[in-house]
């Protein structure tokens, strides 16, 4: 009777992981359609935006380009400090309308670094000054919103070190403010080192689809869009309505992004300008960085979903919002198949064969063939030219993905029982690598091994019970975890 009682709460708990991933793959549909009817209208509505703000100029000179701040939030990143710097330094814009923060929280060698490309580029006229507080009070979001003290601009532009915006970013921009209710325009993250290893191909290809083909089809249709961090120009007016930065969560970016537009305010996307950016290189790095964004969206669910479904928006608005910051839950209910589908194929003799393969495998081919279409449309749109070529790269970001679930999971469970913990920066390596940062040591990377040969274990029991088309799948489940835990392992040992 016992037994019979676990097994059913287990065959309900994987039913419903199942179910979830079905309805995450079935979402990627409706964004891929709004994504369609929307995306060649809104690139000629954007190019005619900038072809009229310059018509503008023309006619007025540069009256017509508004007080623009450029904050650089930075903390203890010495390998990229002076490119990002230098880069914005570079931005074409008039002069005496453009200001220079280099917001720097760092407590090691990355103030000299700063102080003294400042110093150099102050030397040349150029208006930039370096903001410190004597703590770390709120982190990035503390560090931005005392900066706001001292800003001149109408508008602020914000980078991450890791960025590198070309000399036209803020003349592209700044005229796709449409109207007085537009808040923020947000770019489109490139790739500078896309090429260097697997790793970094399969995210270049996992960002791809975000930016292209979700955040247009949030922006142009009326539902919630997010700031992503970096590489977009606040309004100031905006930032105060809304709330200013709060450092309740890890993703202070989207909850920001909620607030104010939940005041009215409306977040335009830029598809066609594109800054550079570094991805993590490690694994140590790529993990610290999904983990931040997993617990961060789920903290910001708890903290705006419900006041979302109480306004006034759509209800599709609401239903996407609620798969927008809830997005990383999907690693939850991915750990939680991994976890159930082995007993379940073990224990119930009814589900073997053809009832096996539907019940345990389905689930898995909805949840992971959609997103792979948003993510082959994203990559045709983008590399007309190579897409076939890139595609290719995809079964590496499913095995990725797979692989960094049980890092993630405990990310949303932390952010679900209202764990806190620190704001920890994605370290980032730059051109080259002169100050290695240590990726902190855990105990993940063993779990994640564990976890490598429970999935083998896995299928072998659909082989023995006659469910062959589960091996696929586990099988990315358990390379996945394999490479993950042994790479992020050997890492924290190179390291000690």
């Amino acid at each position: 009777m016992i037994l019979d009682g676990i097994l059913w709460v287990l065959l309900g708990a994987y039913t419903l992981a199942a179910f979830g991933l079905m309805i995450y793959g079935l979402n990627t549909y409706v964004l891929l359609f709004l994504f369609g009817r929307s995306v060649k209208e809104t690139r000629a509505r954007q190019k005619k935006q900038e072809a009229d703000f310059l018509k503008k100029v023309a006619e007025v000179g540069d009256d017509a380009w508004p007080m623009v701040t450029t904050q650089l939030p930075l903390y203890n990143e010495f390998n990229v400090a002076r490119r990002i710097i230098e880069a914005v330094a570079k931005l074409d814009y008039p002069k005496g309308k453009h200001q220079i923060q280099v917001v720097d929280d760092s407590t090691d060698d990355t103030r000299g670094v700063v102080d003294g490309v400042v110093e150099e580029l102050q030397k040349q006229g150029v208006w930039i000054e370096v903001c410190r507080r004597e703590n770390r009070v709120g982190y990035k979001a503390g560090a931005l919103k005392e900066a706001m003290d001292s800003a001149k601009g109408e508008f602020y532009a914000i980078f991450d070190s890791d960025f590198i915006p070309e000399a036209d970013f803020l003349k592209k921009t700044l005229p796709l403010f449409r109207d007085e209710k537009t808040g923020l325009v947000q770019a489109r993250w490139g790739h500078i080192n896309a090429e260097n290893s697997a790793l970094t191909r399969a995210q270049s290809v996992g960002i791809d689809g975000h930016f292209v083909v979700e955040q247009v089809a949030r922006a142009e249709n009326d539902l919630f869009l997010n700031f992503n961090g970096t590489a977009g120009v606040w309004r100031k007016e905006t930032i105060i309505d809304g709330g200013g930065w709060h450092a309740d969560t890890l993703t202070e970016d989207l909850d920001l992004s909620y607030r104010c537009q939940l005041k009215g305010w409306k977040l335009e996307y830029a598809i066609d300008v594109v800054v550079l950016a570094e991805l993590p290189e490690t694994y140590s790095a790529f993990k610290t960085q999904q983990f931040r964004w997993a617990k961060g969206s789920v903290q910001t669910a708890k903290k705006l979903l419900g006041t979302v479904f109480r306004s006034s928006v759509s209800p599709l608005a609401k239903m996407q919002a609620a798969f927008h910051m809830l997005h990383y839950v999907a690693h939850l209910l991915m750990f939680t198949l991994a976890l159930l589908a082995l007993p379940l194929s073990a224990i119930l003799p009814q589900f073997s064969g053809i009832t096996g393969t539907a019940f345990l495998v389905i689930p898995l081919i909805v949840a992971t063939f959609g997103p792979s279409i948003l993510y082959l449309v994203s990559q045709r749109y983008l590399y007309p030219d190579k897409w076939m070529n890139r595609i290719l790269w995809l079964p590496g970001m499913v095995t990725i993905g797979f692989g960094i679930c049980i890092s993630n999971t405990r990310a949303v469970l932390e952010a679900i029982i209202g764990v806190k913990s620190g704001f920890v920066r994605t370290p980032k390596k730059g051109e080259v690598a002169e100050k290695s940062y240590r990726p902190k040591r855990d105990w993940i990377p063993y779990l994640e091994i564990l976890a490598g040969f429970y999935c083998c274990a896995t299928m072998v029991s659909f082989v023995m019970q006659g469910v062959p088309g589960g091996l696929v799948f586990f099988f990315f489940y358990a390379v996945g975890f394999f490479v993950t835990g042994f790479r992020s392992l050997s890492e924290q040992r190179a390291s000690a």
